[in-house]
């Protein structure tokens, strides 16, 4: 693959990087530059981080910058960007060095989009001071790689896993599932008038894509240059035909609804299961703490099942003047003490000799569980274009609300053909 100058993001915007020379090189941080207004020391000198949404604890952002001023005595100034708004301010400042952020954060499956056009700076020498061979998980690695090198990190991951509210696995006379056929069947007897087995929306197909994973089904693979959809394929269309079953008779969540905070219908009492990276598990009412289990989604023969993983990578733009302290922003994360938090808020983190600081109960063993097995999605330049477009969000909702399950799923693989090539 490549690396281009100038690529389209789906059907949204054509992003020029002026960052990028004619043979679509990038930049290597280098450690001596004096760019910016200050010294070589840092005196008078700062740059921008943008931070997606709200998932980075404020302890850790705190600790940042401060321990930034102090390392380098210059000014880390730590932006939030909400999710939504990220890819669309990219696509307009990624380029530019007057309006780029330094350092960014960005989705796993956002990564290939802009590794592949030479946005971020080629972080391949400076690895051994990031994590190494301990960097991981492997798919962010590879998510943020072109031709073997590397040019966004992993910065945290969440696994997906099942929580579970153990009083009303009881009260029903139910054992935790071990398999796949289990869990459904598990999920169907605790739905009442009043109560859905899993919460499951429409359009959570972060989630629902489990079961395409599970048994053996794909989004997309590459034959040779191109990608081709996999959702039509046999063992994709035995895996929706089972989740329209749940939709149908275990879930209550509206057929068209969103994945945000699945756990405030738990905390209401209006489900037994939901399904959510492992940070969700702050959000729980504390009311319930004691009746909450959790549990890897179980496989079709059993043991965990691939689930899609959750989480970030982060980047330094090579549009940025300040190769050096960008990169000195990058070591911090990858330090110990900031590892450490992360781990300890619930946060996968890169490094990891410090996913056992996660915990030893059961929601971190079954964390780590899931990650084991976890997936993403096709690491292809024009997924950003899938998501802004909301193709996936668009088909889960049909298979929700009664679509036949073949005919959506032929569309949908043409709608990907055209997306990711």
């Amino acid at each position: 693959m490549k690396i281009r100058q100038v690529a389209v993001l789906g059907a949204v915007a054509a992003l020029a990087l002026t960052a990028c020379s004619s043979e679509g090189s990038t930049t290597t941080p280098d450690p001596s530059a004096t760019s910016g207004t200050g010294t070589a020391t840092g005196d008078a000198r700062e740059i921008t981080m943008w931070l997606a949404g709200e998932d980075t604890p404020e302890e850790l952002r705190t600790w940042l910058t401060d321990e930034f001023a102090t390392t380098t005595g210059a000014t880390l100034n730590i932006e939030t960007v909400e999710w939504g708004e990220l890819l669309p301010r990219l696509q307009t400042s990624i380029g530019n060095p007057d309006q780029t952020p330094d350092v960014v954060e960005i989705g796993n499956t956002q990564s290939p989009t802009f590794t592949t056009i030479g946005a971020f700076t080629d972080l391949t020498p400076h690895l051994a001071d990031l994590g190494g061979d301990k960097l991981g998980p492997e798919g962010f690695v590879e998510a943020g790689s072109v031709d073997g090198s590397v040019y966004a990190v992993p910065y945290y991951w969440g696994s997906r896993y099942v929580f579970y509210r153990t009083d009303v696995f009881e009260d029903a006379g139910i054992e935790v599932p071990t398999t796949l056929d289990e869990f459904n069947a598990a999920a169907k007897e605790l739905t009442t008038d009043e109560q859905s087995g899993f919460w499951l929306p429409g359009q959570d197909w972060r989630n629902g894509i489990s079961w395409v994973f599970a048994h053996g089904g794909d989004i997309a693979v590459q034959e040779g240059d191109q990608w081709v959809g996999q959702l039509s394929s046999p063992e994709s269309i035995e895996a929706l035909t089972e989740l329209q079953d749940l939709y149908t008779n275990a879930s209550k969540a509206p057929k068209d609804g969103e994945d945000a905070e699945p756990w405030t219908a738990f905390n209401n009492g209006d489900a037994a299961m939901f399904m959510a990276p492992g940070w969700a598990r702050w959000s729980i009412s504390e009311d319930l703490t004691e009746n909450v289990g959790a549990m890897a989604l179980p496989g079709t023969d059993g043991g965990a099942a691939p689930v899609f993983a959750g989480g970030s990578n982060i980047a330094i733009s090579a549009a940025s003047p300040d190769q050096d302290l960008a990169l000195e922003a990058l070591k911090l994360i990858a330090s110990e003490d900031y590892q450490t938090m992360l781990a300890k808020n619930g946060l996968g983190p890169s490094n990891s000799d410090y996913n056992d600081l996660i915990g030893d109960d059961e929601f971190a063993e079954a964390g780590r569980a899931a990650a084991s097995n976890a997936k993403l999605t096709p690491a292809s330049a024009g997924w950003a274009g899938v998501e802004t477009d909301r193709i996936m969000e668009e088909f889960f909702a049909k298979i929700a609300q009664g679509g036949d399950v073949a005919t959506e799923a032929a569309a949908v693989d043409a709608a990907l053909n055209d997306a990711l090539n």
